[in-house]
């Protein structure tokens, strides 16, 4: 019971320990550093899913094969469409990790808080943020909102993406080229390649292998409630 006390302090003072604007908003929505920190991670990612193939594509409508343009798929404007469409989307996949304090907040994979809350309740806690259990693992204000600022970011720097896809792809990756040096203009950088510390990466790892990493001494009172509100 001490030690769930303590854990249970601990998590409130994550959750209330926050900045003036999260203390009046209740959120801290990205700033233009992790907006296009996550688009351009997103975007890479789906390049590098889409260019595993060999495919050829051919153009034109002529019955003599010779005649018909060529070219490799992974060259192609074709996947940079594909690649591009829908990659906004993907961020409804990631979740506020409230435990970070960087621009690493925004991740996929459960939060450690709220993999220690979910423990909670699969041993009988009863647990009330404020929000139905079922809505816990929806995606937050933050994370919509991220979404918005890709979307927007997409379309105003679409040619952008563009001509590093066509021009500039082997000269760096897409996080320089189109947010160091061109959203952010080299200014207020910093956040783009800050990283899980290996702690956390380590927990992310055992999450995704579906590895139980929280560790708690058993509760013999199903009773106990625990109240918070994010």
């Amino acid at each position: 019971m001490i030690l769930k006390a303590i854990v249970l302090l601990i998590l409130l003072v994550e959750i209330y320990c926050t900045n003036p604007e999260e203390e009046l908003h209740g959120v801290k929505y990205a700033n233009n550093c992790e907006a296009c920190k996550v688009l351009a991670i997103e975007l890479q990612q789906r390049l590098t899913e889409t260019g595993k193939t060999h495919e050829v594509l051919e153009f034109g409508y002529s019955l003599d094969d010779a005649k018909k343009r060529k070219k490799e798929y992974k060259k192609s404007e074709t996947r940079l469409i594909e690649s591009m469409e829908n990659v906004c989307e993907r961020i409804l996949e990631y979740n506020i990790h409230k435990e970070r304090k960087d621009s690493t907040r925004f991740a996929k994979g459960m939060s450690e808080t709220f993999q220690t809350l979910h423990g909670l309740v699969n041993k009988g806690v009863k647990v009330e943020l404020g929000i139905p259990y079922e809505l816990w693992d929806k995606p937050s204000a933050e994370v919509t909102q991220l979404k918005t600022q890709c979307e927007m970011l997409v379309e105003k720097h679409e040619n952008d993406i563009e001509d590093w896809y066509f021009k500039f792809q082997e000269g760096g990756p897409l996080i320089d080229y189109l947010c160091r040096d061109r959203v952010l203009a080299k200014k207020d950088a910093e956040c783009l390649y800050e990283v899980p510390k290996p702690k956390e990466k380590k927990k992310a790892e055992e999450q995704n292998n579906g590895k139980e990493n929280i560790e708690e001494e058993p509760e013999s009172e199903s009773s106990n409630k625990v109240t918070d509100e994010l």
